[in-house]
């Protein structure tokens, strides 16, 4: 319970609900769910990959979520709704903690990551016209090994270019993580344990927001 309080309490610190944003441009607009839970005193996050059937990014690792829908009232419900279509979690049974600021899709989509916590015991329910798996990874992946950063590539762009290759002890399924998934999932990680990563990414967790803008200003610069 120690981990779970100190990590809401980290997060508080980034939630921009409690913050006032740039003005945000007209795109269209998306947001994923990050959930994390704590397992023999680890944090953990649960991630789908796609269903290969699917026209865009079939069978490419990301976290719950989609395109918002006019019934949505915000970014938290988007990610709640997209959640519970996916993998089957109700709404009720996650403990939202923060927003995290929108990032740019290579599709242009405005999106939101939205971190919250769920039961240990959540077991996932994919829905096969969406999703082939569901699969949980220790979020020390993202923040603790250095082979995993593209430093050239870095140091071309606004944001870190990352991927991550990770093998499920339980099935021995391996995934590729990368892209905005692999960010978000870096991004998720490095406030959680509150340190820098392994690797030289020019800046701190407490950085991250300005990173961020940044990375949106630049995106903007090139719609």
């Amino acid at each position: 319970m120690a981990i779970k309080m100190e990590t809401i309490a980290v997060f508080e610190q980034f939630d921009v609900r409690k913050v006032k944003l740039m003005t945000l441009p007209a795109l269209n607009k998306a947001s994923v769910l990050v959930p994390l839970f704590v397992r023999s005193g680890k944090l953990y996050t649960l991630m789908t990959q796609r269903s290969k059937q699917l026209r865009t990014s079939g069978g490419e690792v990301c976290f719950p979520g989609g395109k918002k829908d006019p019934c949505d009232k915000d970014e938290v419900d988007t990610a709640l709704r997209e959640a519970q279509e996916e993998i089957g979690v109700h709404p009720g049974d996650v403990h939202v903690i923060c927003t995290l600021h929108p990032i740019i899709s290579k599709n242009n989509l405005l999106v939101t990551p939205v971190v919250g916590f769920i039961e240990e015991s959540f077991r996932p329910s994919p829905n096969p016209a969406e999703v082939s798996a569901a699969f949980t990874v220790p979020l020390d992946v993202f923040a603790f090994n250095k082979d995993h950063f593209d430093g050239l590539a870095a140091a071309q762009a606004a944001v870190p270019s990352l991927s991550f290759d990770y093998v499920d002890p339980d099935t021995g399924a391996k995934y590729h993580i990368w892209g905005l998934t692999a960010m978000i999932a870096f991004i998720v990680a490095t406030i959680a344990h509150k340190t820098k990563p392994e690797f030289d990414m020019g800046f701190n967790a407490e950085e991250l927001q300005g990173m961020l803008r940044r990375h949106l200003h630049k995106r903007l610069s090139k719609l």
